[in-house]
């Protein structure tokens, strides 16, 4: 896969030997490809990604991937808090107020190629393929309720959940009444910190919540689940399941 390098962000620092289990997904928020570059290749931003992808599939390296980039700030996975240092950033050029509204097929055909190698030569789990609001969904929403999460679960890059008969949902909510859980928004958030999200705060804050769960909702759930407002439990239940028993 042939990257352009000849722009290099300057904003990165050592990974201190840590392993790369993550992959990042951003989107740039900024008016186009080249207003991106400056801005994640200017110092006193202090802010960069390992790569950034254009609306005609163009890949820009700007941060070799043995340099930890100051892409995620704040965030929080399986227990993790120094993101930056085993994740990789990729930033998609597109603004969702902008002229670069739409996620284009070269741009996530290049993606998919991109995931596709990192995984591979980092050996990266599919559940550790995340938005920007996985890892941080009290305040970010990027790659949005746009992004085609479906394409990428399609080309077998992300998790696949398979549809669970009785008795595997029997399974677990059995072992939710076991640990004597009753409500489901106790179950809803022992599952998505059983995933990996943050819900160290949640328990006590309703604010904090909805945040959490509108992430998962954009991310999880289709767009005809959404406009009928289904519940995410029930997804939710099938994902904990099939993380629970997938390795990769």
């Amino acid at each position: 896969m042939k990257y352009i390098t000849k722009y290099k962000s300057p904003n990165y620092n050592l990974r201190n030997n840590s392993k790369i289990q993550l992959i990042i997904i951003h989107y740039t928020a900024l008016k186009n490809t080249f207003d991106a570059i400056s801005y994640l290749c200017n110092k006193e931003k202090k802010v960069s990604s390992h790569y950034l992808i254009s609306q005609n599939g163009t890949v820009y390296n700007l941060v070799k991937d043995k340099f930890r980039a100051w892409h995620a700030g704040q965030s929080f996975w399986q227990e993790m808090i120094d993101i930056n240092s085993v994740s990789i950033g990729i930033e998609l050029d597109y603004n969702p107020k902008g002229k670069n509204n739409k996620y284009s097929l070269k741009m996530i055909h290049s993606l998919k190629k991109l995931i596709l190698k990192l995984k591979k030569n980092y050996k990266i789990n599919k559940n550790n393929i995340l938005a920007h609001s996985d890892i941080a969904p009290f305040r970010k929403k990027d790659p949005g309720k746009h992004f085609p999460w479906q394409s990428l679960s399609s080309s077998n890059l992300v998790m696949r959940f398979k549809n669970l008969k009785k008795n595997e949902i029997k399974i677990i909510e059995n072992w939710f009444n076991n640990i004597n859980l009753k409500s489901k928004k106790q179950k809803t958030i022992l599952a998505l910190s059983l995933i990996g999200y943050d819900t160290r705060a949640v328990y006590k804050n309703d604010k904090l919540y909805y945040k959490l769960v509108r992430a998962y909702r954009i991310r999880y759930l289709n767009r005809e689940d959404i406009i009928n407002n289904k519940s995410i439990y029930n997804t939710l239940i099938k994902h904990l399941f099939n993380f629970l028993l997938t390795k990769n």
